[in-house]
């Protein structure tokens, strides 16, 4: 059996890792380079580093601080940020992301999914998706979900696995940040329709939070930032407690 992944977020502004409720009202929660280093040492199965402001401002991520991420960790890595082409991805695979993670630049051109993953390999694509729950529809979201479109999550996620997505992180807007729990319904809809890992991320709270999106929501991977980084939650202590309700994890 595949073990379950616990994956802190770096949410990377100006060079800092900052934390917001709902994506807005971001708060600074320290220097990314260090955060890194210490979940790598702590059992982090994995890391998202996002660059969130890069595509409001038009730029791309910081190869920089990637290159220096990359040599505090030995688990896999992922990037995101302002990546909108196959030259982008290239330059940051060479800087030690293992991963990249697209967003806004696929909704604008889904084409760019099939060329990443015919060019680097299903398993380096991650499409994130940021929906938000409105109306009882979810609704897709992009440039660090400042913009509604009219996409759908399902719809969405099941074409951008058809264009060879290897993975989704899907973030519920209405989730993030509240420390309410997962949306573990949606989760539950796309694991059952999709084919491919889903990463949950958004309203992460507690660690039964964790254990429901696994049980109920069916999630491959669970993604969290402000327990982590402030001490609420320590990753080897929710992976035993994981561990005691049978949940697999790699110890």
């Amino acid at each position: 059996m595949l073990t379950k992944r616990i994956i802190p977020c770096l949410d990377i502004k100006n060079g800092r890792t900052v934390k917001g409720v709902n994506f807005v009202n971001l708060i600074d929660a320290g220097d990314p380079i260090i955060l890194a280093k210490q979940y790598a040492e702590l059992g982090a199965d994995e890391l998202v580093f996002l660059d969130i402001s890069a595509t409001l401002e038009g730029r791309k991520t910081m190869l920089d601080m990637v290159l220096k991420v990359a040599e505090q960790v030995n688990i896999p890595f992922t990037v995101g940020g302002g990546i909108s082409s196959v030259a982008d991805v290239d330059l940051l695979l060479k800087s030690g992301a293992d991963k990249v993670s697209i967003n806004s630049s696929a909704i604008k051109r889904p084409e760019l999914v099939n060329e990443l993953a015919e060019k680097f390999g299903n398993q380096c694509v991650v499409v994130a998706i940021d929906a938000k729950q409105i109306e009882g529809e979810w609704r897709v979201h992009l440039a660090g979900g400042t913009i509604p479109t009219e996409l759908n999550l399902f719809e969405w996620a099941k074409e951008v696995e058809r264009r060879g997505a290897g993975e989704i992180l899907f973030t519920s807007m209405n989730n993030d940040g509240t420390k309410a729990g997962f949306a573990n319904e949606a989760l539950v809809k796309l694991s059952t329709e999709l084919n491919i890992p889903i990463i949950a991320s958004g309203g992460a709270g507690t660690v039964q939070h964790f254990v429901d999106t696994f049980k109920i929501g069916k999630s491959d991977a669970a993604l969290a930032a402000s327990v982590f980084h402030f001490g609420e939650i320590k990753i080897l202590e929710l992976k035993q407690a994981l561990k005691t309700h049978l949940i697999p994890v790699r110890l």
